[in-house]
């Protein structure tokens, strides 16, 4: 472990001990201190291992104690030997998991800005102490408040930086801040960068054998999500498929509900609606057992697309208000300006045009800072608003403005390599210019869709990652 030096005197390492101990000096000021306050001659502290003149050198700070010598001072003065050696409360590691444990709560409950109060305080009281286990675990709490808040490249530094504070440890000790930092790049929109961090750690897991089953379910759930994006189905469902074999061997619940919520998503895209609602009822069981209030209103906001692709858009605007609401509470804004394209996509199918464009409309304005959509921030869902706006405009007669919207939909969701959506739109684009005449045009719209269709099921990442023994 740890320790620190809290009155600035230098730090050595203290072999015999294991532990980063205070320089003699410091120690030495520690014992005299302890020893006055529990009214002990040097001679009582001293015996009968050592004597008197060794407590007396000990203390002017002119010979370093040994191993043995820090545990019988440690137990005549009712300390501990980390605290003895370095100054840190006894107990210290043990109280701020409990209080990171607090945070958590607090995230999973409340408001993000309140847990990333606490785990800012939880940063700094770790990083004084030099607990580096419990200062990259509240960086992690860190980056997923910022996640949640939408504040995307604080949420990348923060993963960032818990990962090197255990760039020594074991790869799956890395995996859940790798795994942040690959969510907060896909939804700013960088979904090839995103595949390609989970995808190399899968590989140096599966490579090196360190078959651990939590990290792998983590990282095959969080690779979904990309796959899916970027129209790579094939890849999506496989990594679905060792998921679930996966799941059996995992006690955490909150890994499994993820698993379940991500597996829906390839069963909804192979036109298994039931299957695919009733995997997101287990993941919504298991989020309200653990009052994970962001996650349930994730399934809600699931549940809402698979009744719209179901043809039940009453069903479908309902789930989708309600994971509003839920996120909208949490204040979390991303996720509820998300929510909200969705939501419109609802409302203009069921014949709300003008209720879904006040809805659109506010998201990608410049001046709304916190719930603007754009190039660097949810632009697969900008992509998205600006698509379904150009519809608007189409039927309302509006070519020139529906035209403006699909181009910049376009240029979005080109930068995201987002094929689906991107052979969708240029469709649209295509339909549109060929209307107005504009056939050459059409053409090359047309062409770029095909583009983006040609190999269903791939991505130009290489080979899928190799697959881990089960």
């Amino acid at each position: 472990m740890h320790g620190v030096t809290y009155r600035g005197a230098a730090v050595a390492e203290n072999s015999t001990h294991g532990i980063r101990a205070d320089g003699p000096a410091e120690i030495g000021r520690r014992v005299l201190r302890l020893r006055t306050a529990k009214g002990l001659t040097q001679r009582q502290l001293a015996e009968p291992a050592y004597t008197a003149a060794y407590i007396s050198t000990l203390e002017a700070g002119r010979v370093r104690p040994s191993e043995t010598a820090l545990r019988h001072l440690a137990d005549r003065l009712g300390t501990t030997v980390d605290e003895l050696a370095t100054g840190r409360p006894a107990h210290l590691a043990t109280r701020l998991r409990m209080r990171l444990t607090d945070a958590r709560r607090t995230l999973a409950t409340g408001a993000a800005e309140d847990a990333a109060a606490r785990y800012a305080a939880l940063r700094d009281e770790a990083a004084r102490a030099e607990l580096t286990s419990e200062h990259a675990a509240a960086r992690l709490g860190l980056g997923d408040c910022a996640l949640e808040t939408g504040e995307l490249t604080e949420a990348r530094d923060h993963y960032a930086a818990a990962e090197a504070l255990l760039a020594d440890e074991p790869l799956p000790r890395r995996v859940p801040a790798l795994r942040g930092r690959a969510t907060a790049h896909l939804l700013a929109g960088e979904l090839r960068y995103a595949c390609y961090l989970l995808e190399t750690a899968l590989d140096e897991l599966n490579a090196s054998g360190l078959h651990d089953p939590d990290a792998l379910l983590l990282l095959y759930t969080a690779s979904i999500a990309p796959y899916m994006d970027m129209g790579a189905h094939a890849r999506a469902a496989h990594a679905a498929e060792l998921a679930l074999a996966l799941a059996p061997q995992v006690d955490d619940p909150a890994l499994v509900a993820g698993m379940h919520r991500g597996v829906a998503r390839t069963l909804i895209a192979e036109g298994r609606i039931a299957e695919a609602d009733a995997s997101l009822a287990k993941a919504q069981e298991l989020y309200q057992q653990l009052h994970i209030r962001t996650e349930l209103a994730h399934c809600h906001w699931m549940r809402g697309y698979v009744r719209a692709q179901n043809g039940d858009l009453e069903g479908a605007e309902s789930e989708l208000r309600t994971a509003r609401d839920m996120l909208a509470s949490k204040r979390a804004p991303l996720f509820t300006v998300q929510v909200e394209v969705e939501l419109a996509d609802v409302l203009r199918r069921r014949g709300k045009a003008a209720e879904a464009e006040g809805l659109l409309s506010p998201l990608l304005a410049p001046s709304a800072t916190e719930s603007a959509l754009g190039a660097e921030r949810g632009a697969v869902h900008a992509g998205g608003a600006h698509r379904l706006l150009g519809l608007i405009a189409e039927e309302r007669g509006l070519t020139e403005t529906a035209e403006e919207h699909y181009c910049a939909a376009l240029s979005l969701l080109e930068r995201t390599g987002a094929a689906g959506d991107l052979a969708d739109l240029c469709r649209l684009l295509g339909d549109l210019l060929r209307r107005t005449g504009r056939v050459e045009a059409a053409l090359d719209a047309y062409r770029t869709g095909l583009g983006h269709r040609a190999a269903p099921g791939t991505t130009t990442l290489g080979p899928a990652p190799a697959a881990p023994p089960m």
